[in-house]
């Protein structure tokens, strides 16, 4: 499998979608939601992969969705040993008040990338929409869970439009994919 596009250089994909708490399936990963939009994770990921020639992936590093495609990506490297995965991290303290169960699954996903970008040391108001900014400037494709309403996701969907690339955007309340194009 290549991992180069057409312009020489691997491909890259990112993700955003929402926190537990904006989930059907809240925290409960067994909940049949949770299960569903993980595999419909899982297929899109790996559509990539075989047939868009992505070989890198970021995610935000944050609880539900992308920690979800953070252990997704981690899985398929092991079929797919040329993909490797970053963390695009808003601020060192992203994790400072998280439980501590979820503070350990984050330290361990940072652990197992292949790198770990900080976009900035402090925590300001705006800067989990720059990490968002950063994982969308340095993709060819955006990977999104949504509910539809107004969010971080849905200004991050936009903001991909805005810049002519692709979202691959799962329904977070029917738990079907569709395409999105500018």
């Amino acid at each position: 499998m290549s991992t180069e596009g057409k312009t020489g250089h691997a491909l890259t994909a990112c993700f955003t979608g929402h926190r537990p708490n904006s989930l059907p399936c809240g925290y409960d990963e067994e909940h049949p939601a949770c299960i569903k939009i993980k595999s419909q994770l899982r297929r899109i990921i790996a559509g990539l992969i075989e047939k868009k020639n992505v070989a890198h992936f970021i995610a935000g590093a944050a609880l539900g969705v992308d920690m979800w495609a953070m252990e997704i990506v981690l899985e398929l490297k092991k079929q797919y040993p040329g993909v490797t995965l970053e963390a695009a991290v808003p601020c060192m303290s992203q994790a400072a008040r998280w439980n501590a169960d979820s503070q350990e699954r984050y330290e361990r996903l940072l652990s197992l990338c292949d790198k770990v970008t900080v976009v900035q040391e402090q925590y300001t108001p705006d800067c989990m929409m720059k990490r968002n900014e950063y994982m969308v400037g340095s993709s060819d494709y955006v990977v999104a869970v949504w509910n539809g309403r107004p969010s971080g996701t849905g200004n991050t969907i936009k903001y991909t439009l805005q810049r002519g690339k692709p979202v691959y955007c799962i329904s977070s309340v029917n738990f079907r994919m569709r395409e999105i194009f500018f």
